[in-house]
Order: C-alpha cells, then sequence, then structure tokens
C-alpha cells in the first residue's frame, strides 16, 4: 500500500512562486501531479517515471518543474509565475504502469494541497 502526503500549497499573489511536495511511502515507476479547481475537472499537470523523464500538460510547459528524490522519497512541483488560473487543489497520484493523463491508472492518491493566487 502506497500512502502519500503533500504539503507547500498556501496563497500567493500572481507571478509568485511555490514549491509542492509529496511524501510517499513506495516507490513507484511512474508519479504525477493533477489539479482540480473549483467548479472544474480534475487535470494532469505533470508526470515523472523513477528514471526522471518527464512530460507535462501544455498550461505547465515553462513554469512548472517536477521532480523526484527517490532517496527522500519526496515527490516535488515547483511552480513558477503563477496565474490565478492556476488556483486549485494539487493531487500527487503514484501508478505502477506507464504515465499518462488517464486518472484509473493512479491507484494511489494524497489527500491534496490547496494553492490560491491572486490576481
Amino acid at each position: 500500500q502506497v500512502q502519500l502526503a503533500e504539503s507547500g500549497g498556501g496563497s500567493v499573489q500572481g507571478g509568485g512562486s511555490l514549491r509542492l511536495s509529496c511524501a510517499y511511502t513506495y516507490i513507484t515507476d511512474c508519479m504525477a501531479w493533477f489539479r482540480q479547481a473549483p467548479g472544474k475537472e480534475r487535470e494532469g499537470v505533470a508526470t515523472i517515471y523513477r528514471s526522471g523523464n518527464t512530460n507535462y500538460a501544455d498550461s505547465a510547459k515553462g513554469r512548472f518543474t517536477i521532480s523526484r528524490d527517490n532517496a527522500k522519497n519526496t515527490l516535488y512541483l515547483q511552480s513558477n509565475t503563477l496565474k490565478p488560473e492556476d488556483a486549485a487543489m494539487y493531487y500527487c497520484a503514484a501508478s505502477q504502469l506507464v504515465c499518462s493523463w488517464y486518472q484509473p491508472q493512479y491507484k494511489y492518491w494524497g489527500q491534496g494541497t490547496q494553492v490560491t493566487v491572486s490576481s
């Protein structure tokens, strides 16, 4: 059983930065960040393989960086130049399958950390 715990969310002004963290109890091949804004469907933000290969949603490219430290069992999301539309609950997720945006393949999810961005 993989357990995930996010932290690092908060309130920032537009243009600001946050680093989200996700502590995990077991290493899986693929880990990802998803987010859900009020009234919207949950969407993928970034994925990373155990090897370090990454993929980003168009909305995240150039501003967000996903990374993982397997020695510390921690996943990160560095979020820069934040916009009001980035405000959402951010979730980390883990899968033993190929990374994708297909949410049902992620068997393990954290409880989420809230990001608020003011204009």
